[in-house]
């Protein structure tokens, strides 16, 4: 097997005046991947994209479960984004997803507070920054008006640092917030409802250069940066299904169930890669660029000695869980599309009753599917199904009283223990950038140094970041390199 030009790509690319035979190969195909193979593609690079999987798409997956309430297509864990994750944005109108993927018109989120059952809403108006949250806040029933006060001095304060600063790197973001003033109800109820989600950690775990990275885009960079947007359909639909489409269009030779075990480079300056593909054996792939776009201990593993320095430090990249909780009830327990809870171990609730095919089913319209995100779950991610049960249960009947009385006729679990790398202080130094000390040699990845923590937005950029450094090592100009997101 080899990665060679295909039929007009090969002469698309000569009349463009780009390099001959400059085959690439991509391997992995998690979000990083797809968009790095799209990208040298669409720059008239013949492609191969290796995936051990049976699919694309990574951690950001579907699958088929036949459950009591009959057969579903169930979210591996809820992903949303942001409007100001443009790099996301990108990737949707790629592979013709963007209908499949709406936002918001405005940020609206609900918080119920577990312990009183009171509702607040955060969300914005028209008004321009910092304006267009403070009518939100003024009327947040779960602070007091002293810790609304502080809470905004706090935000002031935390516009003005620079996130690319690598003295933040450092410092841990409940120090920070503590001598802003910020009270532990506070940080429960503003700062980790968005940073757990965002950072797949707590503040006290969450490096200040992460946290002010998340809190300056989203909520402080625009009016609209913050509005939300969900996947209506099963996440395989998009990261999976449609990219694929989008691959095979661009070109691009899909291998899947087909895993790289060793990369090597050649006197020549080629690179070989040996692939194991099942019952077709082992084979190798010959090509003038490589991009690795797997997580980083499998990049460790791959990388040939010198790529980097101190390429040992790849493993000191932490990693952190998110765990999910699938429920389905008998009847209709929930009104909103999704809410965040405060008081109570439940942290996300999403309905994905239609987005799941349960709506379809019969007597499903009279059912409802609820999706419990769990992040930064290091104390849950191990639990047996059972006493995962028995404590979320109740709490759902705590929060939710429809469900009380409510018959559960399905209750299961998924657990990505690696889902994310820890966006712990000091991890800024780790992240390795792109490019390699070797030649036709570039890392993505989410956890790779994109400056976000790690989010489908972040394995985007890390992609066609590496696609930049690639083009540019292979002459082409400026013009024709991927433009960087805002």
């Amino acid at each position: 097997m080899t990665s060679e030009p295909m039929g007009p790509d090969r002469h698309d690319a000569q009349q463009a005046g780009r390099p001959d035979g400059a085959a690439a190969v991509v391997i992995g195909g998690g979000l990083a991947g797809i968009t790095a193979a799209l990208a040298l593609a669409d720059a008239g690079l013949p492609v191969t994209l290796v995936e051990g999987r049976p699919r694309l798409g990574g951690l950001v997956f579907s699958f088929r479960r036949e459950s009591a309430a009959g057969e579903l297509t169930v979210d591996n864990g809820q992903h949303v984004y942001l409007r100001c994750c443009t790099a996301y944005d990108w990737f949707l109108d790629r592979v013709g997803g963007r209908a499949l993927v709406p936002l918001q018109d405005r940020m609206d989120v609900p918080v119920l507070d577990a312990d009183g059952l009171r509702l607040g809403r955060l969300r914005r108006t028209a008004l321009p920054v910092p304006l267009h949250l403070a009518k939100s806040l003024a009327m947040y029933p779960h602070l007091s008006l002293a810790e609304r006060a502080n809470v905004g001095r706090a935000a002031l304060a935390l516009k003005k640092l620079d996130p690319e600063d690598p003295a933040l790197d450092g410092v841990d973001f409940a120090s920070w917030l503590a001598r802003h003033g910020q009270s532990p109800r506070a940080v429960e109820a503003l700062w980790d409802l968005v940073g757990v989600a965002t950072l797949n950690a707590r503040a006290g775990d969450a490096s200040l250069g992460l946290a002010a990275k998340v809190f300056k885009t989203g909520l402080l960079s625009d009016n609209g940066a913050a509005d939300i947007g969900w996947s209506r359909v099963p996440l395989g639909e998009v990261h999976d299904t449609l990219a694929r489409e989008a691959l095979e269009k661009a070109g691009v030779r899909i291998e899947l169930r087909t895993r790289a075990s060793a990369l090597a480079r050649a006197e020549d300056g080629t690179w070989q890669v040996t692939v194991e593909n099942g019952p077709h054996g082992r084979e190798q792939l010959t090509a003038k660029t490589v991009v690795l776009a797997l997580p980083q201990r499998e990049t460790h593993g791959l990388l040939p000695e010198g790529s980097l320095d101190g390429q040992d430090r790849l493993l000191d990249i932490g990693t952190a869980p998110i765990l999910n909780l699938h429920v389905i009830y008998d009847r209709p327990v929930l009104k909103q599309a999704f809410f965040a809870a405060l008081g109570s171990p439940v942290q996300w609730v999403f309905d994905r009753t239609e987005a799941s095919g349960l709506a379809a089913l019969p007597g499903g319209a009279r059912s409802q599917y609820l999706a419990v995100s769990q992040s930064a779950a290091q104390d849950d991610i191990d639990r047996p199904v059972a006493e995962l049960r028995a404590r979320y249960l109740p709490e759902l009947e705590r929060l939710l009283p429809a469900a009380r009385g409510a018959g559960v006729r399905d209750f299961f679990v998924t657990r990505e223990r690696t889902a994310t790398f820890a966006p712990a202080p000091g991890v800024g130094g780790l992240r390795p950038g792109a490019r390699t000390q070797t030649p036709g040699l570039y890392l993505a990845g989410a956890w790779t140094a994109t400056g976000w923590p790690a989010t489908m937005e972040s394995a985007v950029r890390s992609g066609l970041g590496a696609v930049r450094e690639a083009l540019t090592e292979l002459g082409f100009p400026q013009g024709q390199l991927p433009q960087e997101a805002a």
